[in-house]
């Protein structure tokens, strides 16, 4: 069955306190997408962001990020007295991340301390349906008593290698403030489910993210160290990164720590196999980021400061995704097999039947035979007109060199700059893709102002991107319809 759908991160719908999140604007973009004709949601990790504000380094990857919670939602439920909320930033288009961090957690703070009382059996049902999280809590408290400074620089080395007396200590001196974290993560995750099922009731389909590294300063590293390539410290030996290209030539030092894929092997792959169960619960499609790393990934010293002297280290292959397709037999994955793609990922990418990912943007190059032009497309893929790592389409245009803007007009069959966007869109969803996803900036029609990030630069604009209200009206959704129904993505 041909499908379609939009990818804008919840961060970037326009609801109330200066950042999207779980509450009626996420249920208005539902009811958007179903008058649209669309069937897919896709988001981006909707764990707590770290360093950059990245979805992509957090500090879990299990937990659910606290400034996505719906601050009119605990008002209703009487979690939250009325005056307590955060001021509205200036500027409706962007996320303040300064702003909104320190406002939203003092609210979230005070929710706790005005419903405590009657959380109790709530929340220990929650940690025993969720294993991960009282070790999640305990760690964001431990982090917060020590200045939220990295665990690798926790000034108390038995904390740091998790002794038993210590996590005690540690578990009775903060109590409160780990029931806290607890508390947090009860509300996002049964607001989230509730997202999910009143989506799913409407016949969408909730498309995550799940980034293939996990960062150094996180629960997962300091509660797993036997998971990763570290050393007898627990500091890492080698990081994820890649190599230098035409890009960057030191290439880029993600610093994330490497997996120990020897131990994970005698293991079954337990924890990969944990990590993917849990996020086949709170998905129905799971995007795998970097699928490469699987075949094949790039090992940096960790005591190097560049890419440089890395190398190439053959990964687990078709040993893990056995173990995955026999535990897991009904997870739907769609591989993110963008980048440094060979032989080995080719042939792991066809023995476990993924749809790749073909990006319309990356296409224009010249060659015929490019196999991101949509006329090369093979069924089993997801077409996107660009990622979220990319410039918007119009963007690219404005961006690009005439000789690639000619042939990309060519390809496309128009002759002005205002066609672009539309006629990008149209081209991926008439492509012979079996799914279409759309960034929501190239259905708006937008330039690279709404840019969502620029890899390998912090700060800036990266992931402040939000819609205005308004940006999703009817007019839009008939277009859309329209689309979807002409290209075989939507029933007459």
């Amino acid at each position: 069955m041909r499908q379609s759908g939009i990818l804008l991160h919840i961060t970037s719908l326009p609801s109330p306190g200066g950042i999207g999140t779980l509450g009626a604007d996420a249920y208005h973009f539902v009811d958007f997408l179903e008058q649209s004709g669309m069937k897919v949601w896709q988001v981006l990790p909707i764990s707590p962001t770290g360093f950059g504000d990245s979805p992509y380094q957090s500090v879990s990857t299990f937990a659910g990020n606290p400034l996505l919670i719906d601050l009119p939602t605990l008002i209703e439920e009487g979690l939250l007295p009325e005056e307590e909320v955060t001021d509205e930033p200036e500027d409706a288009g962007r996320v303040d991340f300064g702003h909104i961090v320190n406002a939203k957690t003092e609210v979230l703070k005070r929710a706790f301390a005005f419903s405590k009382a009657k959380m109790g059996e709530r929340l220990e049902r929650f940690k025993k349906e969720q294993p991960w999280a009282a070790d999640y809590a305990l760690f964001s408290a431990i982090k917060e008593h020590f200045g939220s400074i990295s665990w690798i620089d926790w000034p108390d080395e038995d904390i740091r290698m998790r002794k038993k007396a210590t996590l005690k200590k540690y578990a009775a001196q903060l109590k409160d403030s780990a029931e806290y974290y607890v508390f947090i993560q009860y509300l996002f995750f049964r607001q989230w489910h509730k997202l999910k099922e009143y989506a799913n009731e409407r016949g969408i389909l909730l498309f995550g993210d799940i980034p293939i590294y996990t960062a150094e300063d996180s629960a997962d590293v300091w509660k797993n160290p036997q998971v990763f390539q570290v050393d007898e410290h627990h500091r890492p030996l080698h990081i994820a990164g890649v190599p230098p290209d035409y890009f960057s030539e030191d290439g880029q030092r993600w610093g994330n720590p490497l997996y120990d894929w020897a131990y994970l092997k005698k293991t079954d792959y337990g924890w990969w196999v944990d990590r993917l169960k849990f996020m086949g619960d709170i998905y129905d499609i799971l995007r795998v980021d970097h699928f490469i790393g699987f075949a094949n990934y790039y090992s940096i010293p960790a005591k190097d400061e560049s890419a440089r002297n890395g190398v190439w280290i053959n990964g687990p292959g078709r040993s893990f995704f056995k173990i995955v397709k026999k535990e897991l037999p009904d997870l739907r994955i769609v591989a993110e097999d963008l980048g440094a793609v060979n032989e080995r990922v080719t042939s792991l990418l066809e023995y476990c039947g993924y749809p790749g990912m073909k990006v319309m943007a990356f296409g224009f190059s010249g060659n015929p035979a490019d196999p991101h032009l949509p006329q090369n497309y093979k069924e089993n893929c997801v077409v996107y007109t660009g990622t979220h790592d990319n410039s918007t389409a119009l963007g690219w245009l404005r961006s690009a060199g005439s000789t690639q803007r000619q042939y990309a007009f060519r390809i496309l069959g128009i002759s002005r700059d205002e066609e672009f966007s539309d006629a990008m869109v149209r081209a991926a969803l008439m492509s012979r893709g079996k799914m279409c996803v759309l960034p929501m900036q190239d259905i708006l029609g937008l330039s690279d102002e709404a840019r969502m990030n620029i890899p390998s630069t912090i700060g800036g604009r990266n992931w402040q991107w939000r819609m205005l209200p308004g940006d999703t009206n009817d007019a839009l959704a008939g277009k859309l319809k329209a689309l979807n129904i002409l290209t075989g993505r939507a029933p007459v």
